[in-house]
């Protein structure tokens, strides 16, 4: 089971950099990339948020849970 990130494609649609988003966030790139990357393990509802109102998008837009089939369905 995993949560995957789908943050650049959002950023693609809405055409919006990284640089401009991280500003807008005010955060740094870098941590702009963990997220964007799924390295990260949580997110602040502050910064989904954020997110959310800059982008103009829902959390789900943004995060989608995937089940893996790796034969642990109890």
């Amino acid at each position: 089971m995993s949560v995957i990130v789908n943050l650049d494609v959002v950023m693609a649609k809405r055409k919006i950099s990284s640089g401009e988003l991280a500003e807008k966030l005010d955060i740094t790139p870098a941590n702009l990339s963990i997220l964007k990357t799924g390295k990260a393990k949580a997110i602040r509802f502050s910064t989904l948020n954020k997110l959310c109102e800059i982008l103009n998008c829902q959390p789900g837009d943004i995060l989608v849970y995937e089940r893996t089939n790796d034969n642990d369905s109890e």
